[in-house]
């Protein structure tokens, strides 16, 4: 059964369209991620479906209630946490807990078994301000008082965006803690090393949808053996590849140049002077399909 179901979803800001024509559903108990870079629509989306933004054209529904028409409903029942941080910064810890649970007409107590992993590690700071907490803390108190209400679909919107390498780890963590609660998660991230936490995964840009799949499916459909390579002269190695008949498709991919391509072209970037040459098969990773996926829809 499906938790989450979205119909040619639009939303049009002046001139701009932000979501065009978006669909794709979110099983029960799935940890279903939305990737896609700043500016891709994700946000509006999450806010159409937590009933903030009415949609321009489409329907959507959150267990089975229409997001327009059940709007209260949906509030009762779903838990967000956007991606700017939204708490009350003069509070304390404490306080910010204690006024979401109030706002659900719930107790901390209640549902303490399914915020007890995150509530002791924010406990120790729980008299100081929320303000004034670290980056990773005030990802943990956002994501506490999301769940103070046991949602049954959780809405976290960039919720990893600006936060260190181990309070990301720590994060996904919890969520996958937080799945086997049987709780319905829906999480977008501009990080692509990220997709392959997540059940399944809806590449966005420019508010389309470009693929729904596993991580492993969107992977395995990628068509070629990609290369990585590299050379002296990582400038002159990019132009070379762009221009080269052997070359199928070339971009910059951290040190390297990804590539695919037929032929000896080893050889003929040799030929050209370039020196200092590493070409070596590498395995294809969600972002290198993304940006296939993108050039093929331009």
């Amino acid at each position: 059964m499906d938790a989450v179901i979205v119909n040619h979803l639009r939303k049009v800001y002046q001139d701009k369209t932000a979501v065009d024509d978006v669909s794709f559903a979110v099983k029960k108990g799935e940890l279903f991620g939305l990737i896609g870079p700043d500016g891709a629509g994700k946000t509006s989306i999450f806010r159409m479906l937590t009933t903030l933004l009415l949609p321009d054209a489409g329907s959507a529904t959150v267990d089975g209630y229409d997001v327009v028409k059940d709007y209260k409903a949906i509030r009762n029942l779903a838990g967000y946490m956007p991606g700017k941080f939204s708490l009350y910064q003069d509070l304390t810890v404490e306080e910010n807990i204690n006024f979401f649970a109030t706002v659900f007409k719930t107790t901390v107590a209640k549902n303490y078994d399914l915020i007890k992993d995150i509530y002791i590690q924010i406990a120790p700071f729980k008299k100081r301000r929320a303000g004034k907490l670290s980056g990773g803390m005030k990802q943990k108190l956002a994501l506490c008082c999301a769940l103070i209400h046991r949602p049954s679909v959780l809405f976290l919107d960039e919720p990893t965006t600006g936060v260190d390498p181990v309070s990301r780890k720590e994060f996904w963590e919890m969520l996958r803690k937080l799945k086997e609660q049987e709780i319905t998660i829906i999480v977008s991230t501009p990080y692509m090393d990220e997709a392959d936490l997540c059940d399944r995964i809806a590449l966005i840009q420019d508010g389309k949808i470009l693929s729904i799949d596993t991580p492993n499916a969107v992977v395995a459909a990628f068509p070629d053996k990609l290369y990585a390579v590299k050379a002296d002269q990582m400038h002159r190695l990019l132009k070379a590849l762009q221009a080269s008949p052997l070359v199928k498709d070339s971009y910059a991919f951290g040190e390297y140049a990804h590539v695919t391509f037929e032929g000896d072209l080893e050889q003929e970037l040799a030929k050209q002077g370039l020196t200092g040459i590493e070409l070596q098969t590498t395995p294809v990773t969600i972002e290198d399909c993304f940006i296939k996926l993108l050039k093929e829809k331009q």
